[in-house]
């Protein structure tokens, strides 16, 4: 609880923007559900942007700002409530899912071009770097866990929701069956040393991908979250 011990007003800047990012990924996959056939996500006011939509107090919240303040990943965040019964096709539903995640691996290249040195307007050696920068990197590494995440194959998460329309009946029932359980199984892997390992490794391989350094990214993570840069 590190990060609720040191709360400052750029942590809570931190969850401003990841409660927008969440509803720039739940309209994305409204707004394909609409292109796909689903019209009623109109009439539910997702396509309004508006942020009391697709905000749930305990999913939205409650829980993602306690797994912010832990230091780890704001899930489970909004949701939209899609009628996949009126989209087109199977392909339209592969869709709707790939919309969430894709909003947000945009928004991460977006905040790693702005806080990339080739961009010049961060200088990653500073040692007292503007608000606005430590802000746009800690918002860089969340997004990019948020698409990784979300894209894992288990429901509730969209990665299942991208395979789920070429899937058989009986397969998607028994995945279904799982209820929340597998996303809890997720964190309990995560939690673990190994899993979260791996995680990381993932994380650095992508950041490091795309020429960002650690000055920019971790370090600003950790202090917009611990108040920390190490």
């Amino acid at each position: 609880m590190l990060a609720v011990a040191n709360f400052t007003p750029l942590f809570g800047a931190v969850l401003i923007c990841w409660i927008f990012s969440v509803c720039i990924h739940e309209f994305a996959h409204a707004l394909v559900a609409y292109w796909g056939g689903d019209e009623s996500v109109k009439a539910k006011g997702y396509l309004r942007f508006d942020i009391f939509s697709y905000i749930h107090p305990v999913t939205s919240i409650l829980i993602p700002v306690l797994f912010l303040a832990m230091g780890g990943l704001p899930l489970p965040g909004g949701a939209v409530y899609i009628d996949r019964s009126l989209l087109r096709n199977k392909h339209w539903g592969a869709a709707v899912s790939l919309a969430g995640p894709l909003s947000n691996f945009l928004l991460f290249l977006s905040l790693a071009f702005l806080v990339h040195p080739h961009t010049g307007l961060v200088d990653p050696m500073n040692e007292e770097p503007p608000k606005w920068a430590i802000l746009l990197g800690a918002m860089c590494v969340l997004e990019l866990w948020s698409v990784l995440f979300n894209l894992i194959p288990i429901p509730p998460l969209d990665g299942f929701g991208i395979i789920e329309p070429y899937l058989s009946y009986e397969n998607r029932l028994k995945a279904h069956r799982l209820g929340w359980t597998g996303l809890f199984i997720i964190y309990f892997v995560m939690s673990s040393k190994q899993g979260m390992s791996i995680f990381m490794n993932i994380t650095d391989a992508t950041i490091h991908s795309l020429g960002l350094p650690y000055e920019t990214t971790w370090r600003f993570y950790n202090y917009a979250l611990f108040g920390s840069s190490t």
